[in-house]
């Protein structure tokens, strides 16, 4: 009896037992199931939004090496513009050093420091200042070049990076228990030593997006500058160089004018000179007829001196040539005197007829000269546009044809 009853009690704490094991078992499951369910779940979202934020990132940094792309390719084109309108200044530098030393050139009092000449160094001066600027504005350029090249370098970097990450976690959003390239780790709870917190990472890309944005900002400021700087150079040249031109069209009109005065002037002096001349000749014609005259009166008197006797009396022919003979010498020592201040006076319209001529061929040099210079400069005059020019401009077809150089 004793032992139908320890049995009994016995089978029923087994059967108890057995009882809350099955449901302690059962709950497990349903718990464990549940969880890893709900742990799957959410981390499959945690990885959608993974996936979705690095994509994100990855749309933000691409538009972004996009934009890099196309501001270096812009700036490419106006650093080449801006080295273009720098080979240009060449000519205005070579014209206008040509025009100053054919100036160097002029003679005498015709060498001197005129507007025209100030205005010429003052071109030169700022044909030299706007190749600095233009230099330097280029060099500005291939410096920023390099700078975005390096900071496409790490943007393109980052890219594959996030590409990659994207491909690791769509692969893991993708596996499931049922997958077979699942196996057991040897410690997947390990913390890799290059592994970074997720605000290291958000500010890793933080920082490499205003990279990037700072350094086009820059870029856009640059090239808004290299135009400025074309445009300014281009309209402070064309400035000087109508300044100059005019200088040099008001120094050819004065030096016309002094040299058609001048030229009336030497008229005039070849003529007063002829006038002089002929004077001259009909005073030696008379001073040789007053010669001649003096020596009959003199021989008179001399041969009547020779009357003998009483003969030999002061008569009124014997008075009369006397009174001729100092007649006749004051007029020669006149006519004489005369002659000499004639001379005199030819000998010096002479002199000045010869400076005027050495001044008028110097005139006629620098006249020459400065028209030469003058033609030389047609070469800085801007091109005026055809009408085929225009129509390519209309159609915006200018960059499509060729351009044939002069």
């Amino acid at each position: 009896m004793n032992l139908h009853v320890r049995l009994q009690v016995t089978a029923d704490t087994r059967r108890a037992d057995a009882f809350d094991l099955r449901h302690g078992a059962h709950q497990l499951r349903n718990e464990t199931r549940i969880k890893t369910e709900w742990d799957s779940y959410h981390n499959n979202n945690r990885l959608r939004a993974r996936v979705y934020e690095i994509e994100q990132w990855k749309s933000t940094l691409q538009e972004l090496l996009d934009r890099i792309d196309r501001e270096m390719s812009a700036l490419k084109e106006e650093k080449a513009s801006t080295e273009r309108e720098l080979e240009q200044l060449n000519m205005p530098l070579l014209v206008c050093s040509e025009c100053l030393s054919n100036r160097d050139g002029r003679r005498s009092t015709e060498l001197t420091y005129d507007l025209a000449d100030t205005e010429l160094k003052k071109e030169l001066c700022v044909t030299e200042s706007n190749k600095k600027l233009l230099i330097d504005r280029c060099q500005s350029a291939w410096e920023k070049i390099n700078k975005l090249e390096v900071v496409k370098f790490k943007l393109q970097l980052d890219l594959n990076d996030k590409n990659e990450t994207l491909q690791i976690d769509k692969d893991m959003l993708s596996l499931d228990k049922d997958c077979a390239n699942i196996t057991y780790k040897t410690d997947s709870l390990k913390t890799p030593k290059r592994m970074i917190t997720y605000d290291q990472w958000l500010d890793k890309c933080e920082a490499t997006k205003k990279m990037a944005i700072d350094e086009l900002q820059d870029t856009l400021r640059l090239r808004e500058s290299l135009f400025v700087a074309r445009g300014r150079a281009r309209n402070a040249l064309r400035a000087q160089t109508d300044v100059t031109n005019y200088m040099m069209r008001r120094r050819i009109y004065d030096t016309q004018r002094a040299r058609n005065e001048l030229q009336w002037q030497k008229m005039k002096m070849e003529e007063n000179m002829d006038k002089l001349a002929t004077e001259l000749k009909t005073i030696g014609e008379q001073f040789a007829d007053k010669v001649n005259a003096l020596k009959v009166a003199e021989t008179r008197l001399e041969t009547r001196g020779y009357r003998p006797g009483m003969e030999l009396a002061s008569d009124e022919a014997d008075i009369g040539l006397k009174e001729e003979v100092r007649n006749l010498r004051e007029t020669i020592r006149q006519l004489q005197e005369k002659q000499d201040c004639g001379k005199a006076t030819y000998n010096a319209l002479e002199a000045a007829s010869i400076k005027i001529a050495i001044d008028l061929n110097d005139k006629e040099q620098s006249l020459e000269t400065d028209t030469q210079a003058l033609e030389m400069r047609t070469a800085l005059e801007p091109k005026r546009p055809t009408g085929t020019d225009k129509n390519l401009v209309l159609a915006s077809m200018a960059d499509e044809v060729p351009q044939i150089e002069g």
